[in-house]
Order: structure tokens, then C-alpha cells, then sequence
């Protein structure tokens, strides 16, 4: 095939550069200092969140501060589970599976974690969509970078330092073994989606890309491009792609609103069941922060954006996953 190389405006687009929050400026454009500010709030000391319940919004994801209570007061099964990397494999992950309240089957959601690791948040998304029906399981793709399965959550600068040494391929791997655990038991359908946050954002398209196993049927990325070659995105990649993909992101994330444009037009170019969509004002990282308090306890300048965002980009990620993993 020859390659078709589509131009993108000169943005670095490297998967989720982090700065710290500082209260005393405003938030840049095309910075993640809130996203990297929720990331450390995750922890049992963190700051109250804006609104006033303390386990998030009902039939939304929770938010950073408010995924802890969440787990805590969820009515559905959730477990730790060890996988083998590939068939036979001595060389395990460790994973986090929800199993929905239902009577008849149900299709798997794998949940991809950003470049925090398998943080308390992310085993919350994953709740949620056990809340939304789904067998929805998160695995901890850093788990050999770590030396090996774990239920310990690493420290969100501990994570960004391991998970550079992670391949495509061990993304892949790890999604595949995640998605073949989940498929095989008895309360679920041979069908799977993916949605990736972040790194995972940028690893569903990945995921996409590959193909994944037999039952992939549909995947999301929030706020994650596919692979770029400096400012250019691959058509010979995406090309490959078979399956439904939607991206969702925030206007607050300069390059990937750049970026989306061009996403757009090679995916339509290429005849790809393709959607996009860029929320007004809402940051990079925009589902993790919601409208929780900045670190100081301060209304976050982003919030109402972010938790607008939210509102539209849940419900929308659901009723995609029904149209192609079923209900």
C-alpha cells in the first residue's frame, strides 16, 4: 500500500506531558497541570471536591476525590484477578474487574488507565460501567515494568517514570489477556470495547490499529491520538483500523484540538466509522477533574466546563458502546 502521510499544524502530540499545578497563574491552553493536580489528589488526604457529594455525580464516572467513596459504597462485585500475559505465559498482570447486576449476559468494556498507572479513579470508571451493564475490567499495564503483579498503587511520578519502558506490544498483550479473562466468563457475551483515558487514549487507538482479538467491537480514546510522526498522522496505520473508534477531548488540550481536524478528515478519507468531538473549555483530563476543588480547596477555574463535558462525553460513550457491543 502506499504510504499516505496527512499533515496535522506543527503541535508536538507525544502522549501526556505533565506539568504541576500553580494556583497563582491561569490554566494554559495546552498544559495538563489539573490532570496531573487530580492525579495526586487520588490520595485519602485530598483536597474536598467542589460540589457537595461526596461519592460524585450519580450515573457519571466519579471524579478524582470522589472515587474512593464511590468503590466503597458500590453495590456490584469487584475483584483483583491475576492474568497470564499470553496463553501460558508464567509471566502475569494484575487486573480489576467489575461484574454488572444483571440476569442475561453482558458485553466487556476494558478500561485503560492514563500515564498515572491503575490509579483508585480508573477501577471507578470501571465501576461505572458496571453500573451501566457492562463486565468492565482495568488491567495494570505496568505490571512488568513494576517487576510484577500488584494491588499497590503507585505514586502518579513512579508511574510516568515506569511507564515509558511499556511497548505497543505489551499494551496490546495486556488488553488482549484483559479482554479474553473477561470474555470467558459465564455471564459474558464474545464481545468487547475499549476506552483509554490520556496514554490509554492513545493506546485504544493503538488497540484499534492492531486489531485486537476476536469479539473487538468498538473503541474510544478520551483525550489521545493515535501514533504521529512529528506533526503528520499515519494513513497506512489507520487504514488498518476495523472497528467504530470515537475521540473525545477538551478545547483546554491545545494539540489534540489542533490535531483533531486532520484525525478527522483521514478517518472520513479512509471510509472509517469515525466521531470527534472537542468541548468548549474543558481541559485535558477533563472526566478525571470534573469540577473537584484545585489542590489550595478552590473552585477549579475549568469546572463547569469540565463537568459539562462530562455530561455529554459519558452518556455518548455509552450509547456507543450499545450500538456496537450491545446492551
Amino acid at each position: 500500500m502506499t504510504r499516505k502521510i496527512l499533515s496535522l499544524a506543527a503541535v508536538g502530540l507525544s502522549a501526556c506531558t505533565i506539568q504541576r499545578w500553580q494556583p497563582s497563574q491561569p490554566v494554559a491552553a495546552d498544559d495538563h497541570m489539573a490532570h496531573m493536580a487530580m492525579a495526586d489528589m487520588a490520595a485519602p488526604n485530598a483536597s474536598p471536591r467542589a460540589g457537595g457529594f461526596a461519592q460524585g455525580t450519580p450515573g457519571l464516572p466519579p471524579s478524582a476525590t470522589t472515587a474512593k467513596a464511590r468503590i466503597e459504597a458500590s453495590p456490584r462485585h469487584g475483584e483483583w484477578v491475576k492474568l497470564a500475559w499470553s496463553p501460558g505465559s508464567s509471566d502475569s498482570l494484575m487486573a480489576w474487574i467489575v461484574y454488572p447486576v444483571r440476569s442475561d449476559k453482558a458485553p466487556v468494556v476494558v478500561v485503560v488507565h492514563e500515564i498515572f498507572g491503575l490509579q483508585t479513579w480508573v477501577r471507578g470508571v470501571a465501576d461505572q460501567l458496571a453500573a451501566d451493564g457492562y463486565i468492565s475490567i482495568a488491567p495494570d499495564l505496568v505490571s512488568r515494568a513494576r517487576g510484577g503483579p500488584s494491588t499497590v498503587e503507585l505514586g502518579a511520578d513512579s508511574a510516568r517514570r515506569l511507564i515509558a519502558s511499556v511497548s505497543v506490544a505489551d499494551k496490546n498483550a495486556g488488553i488482549a489477556a484483559a479482554a479474553s479473562y473477561a470474555m470467558s466468563q459465564p455471564s459474558a457475551l464474545h464481545k468487547y470495547g475499549v476506552v483509554g483515558y490520556c496514554w490509554g487514549g492513545q493506546t485504544s487507538w493503538q488497540h484499534a490499529i492492531n486489531n485486537g482479538v476476536p469479539g473487538f467491537s468498538a473503541a474510544v480514546a478520551y483525550y489521545g491520538t493515535p501514533y504521529m510522526q512529528g506533526s503528520a498522522v499515519n494513513g497506512d496505520s489507520l487504514a488498518k483500523i476495523k472497528v467504530p473508534v470515537m475521540l473525545l477531548s477538551g478545547t483546554g488540550d491545545a494539540r489534540i484540538t489542533a490535531a483533531m481536524p486532520a484525525i478527522d478528515s483521514a478517518m472520513k478519507a479512509l471510509g472509517k466509522d469515525y466521531f470527534g468531538r472537542n468541548y468548549e473549555g474543558a481541559i485535558h483530563g477533563f472526566l478525571r477533574a470534573q469540577d473537584d476543588a484545585t489542590p489550595q480547596g478552590q473552585p477549579s477555574p475549568n469546572g463547569a466546563a469540565n463537568l459539562a463535558a462530562t455530561k455529554d462525553a459519558w452518556p455518548r460513550t455509552i450509547e456507543f458502546f450499545r450500538k456496537h457491543l450491545g446492551k
